[in-house]
């Protein structure tokens, strides 16, 4: 690990020499970084993983000389977020709903029009007690939200991939969080008998030709929890046909997809007998989330 330099000095193995203080690394950085959006912000968080500090230290030393090893752990870092990898898969850590994830290229990087799923849910069973699955867990987000939410709740986590359900569990130890377990099911496979009150997924949906899987970000994260057939709906289908024999009548199903498929998703859940079929718009007024009900 780097080592810091001190609070008030620059480091004693010739690095003030060079002047690379905090400052000019991030400045640096940032113009490295220009082709994301975040690049100032992308910088400091790279540079406080170098260093083991916080975001708010580097803002208070800015003077502060960094030393060959901090240098070098930081072009490391930067390296890779040039080349494209999520900043989340560099730090480790994303933060989600109230929440800090651990993550890596096992599973999607934890996206905010996401929360939207959790907002819904929280709102469509507002009793105690409830029986809950998210069907491809992933880093756990879902479900790590809804049981810190709602902990008289009972959720399952599935996922078929064992790599993922690793990182979700240890996300719910860490966490502290006991109401949930986690099961690998290839989405219903293993859950023959099962009941419950709520379905709640982010399956699959980007169609296999779709230009935004050339995005190099995207590339460094699981295709099979991104594309799902020739127009992206073959989880989506997959799911609305399974779901009205794993819902307690009355129960609903929540569903994330693409902002063009919400008239398919409709139509799908209407062939299946779902009533109550709405569709919800993220922050960026897209329709991410529909949601409907077994009767």
């Amino acid at each position: 690990m780097a080592r810091a330099p001190t609070d008030d000095t620059a480091s004693a193995d010739g690095a003030s020499a060079e002047g690379v203080t905090v400052a000019s690394a991030l400045e640096s950085a940032r113009r490295s970084l220009l082709s994301q959006e975040s690049a100032a912000l992308d910088a400091q968080l790279l540079l406080a993983q170098a260093l083991q500090r916080s975001r708010s230290w580097l803002l208070a030393h800015a003077d502060a000389t960094l030393d060959s090893a901090t240098r070098d752990a930081f072009a490391v870092l930067l390296a890779r977020r040039v080349a494209g990898e999520p900043l989340a898969y560099i730090t480790g850590r994303r933060e989600f709903w109230s929440l800090t994830l651990a993550v890596n290229n096992a599973v999607l990087v934890p996206r905010p029009e996401t929360e939207l799923l959790v907002e819904r849910a929280l709102a469509l069973l507002p009793k105690a007690a409830a029986w809950v699955a998210d069907l491809g867990t992933g880093s756990g987000a879902i479900a790590l939200a809804l049981a810190s939410e709602r902990p008289d709740w009972q959720l399952t986590a599935i996922d078929q991939s064992s790599a993922a359900l690793a990182v979700a569990s240890s996300n719910a130890h860490e966490l502290g969080l006991s109401n949930l377990q986690f099961l690998t099911s290839d989405w219903f496979s293993s859950l023959a008998g099962e009941r419950f009150d709520l379905l709640v997924s982010n399956p699959p949906y980007i169609a296999e030709s779709d230009p935004a899987l050339l995005d190099l970000a995207l590339q460094h994260e699981p295709r099979t929890a991104l594309s799902s057939g020739p127009e992206g709906l073959d989880a989506l289908r997959v799911i609305i046909a399974g779901a009205t024999t794993q819902l307690l009548p009355g129960g609903w199903l929540l569903l994330e997809h693409g902002a063009t498929q919400a008239a398919a998703v409709a139509t799908m859940l209407v062939a299946q007998g779902f009533t109550h079929v709405r569709c919800h718009a993220d922050l960026a007024g897209l329709p991410r989330v529909t949601e409907a009900q077994r009767t």
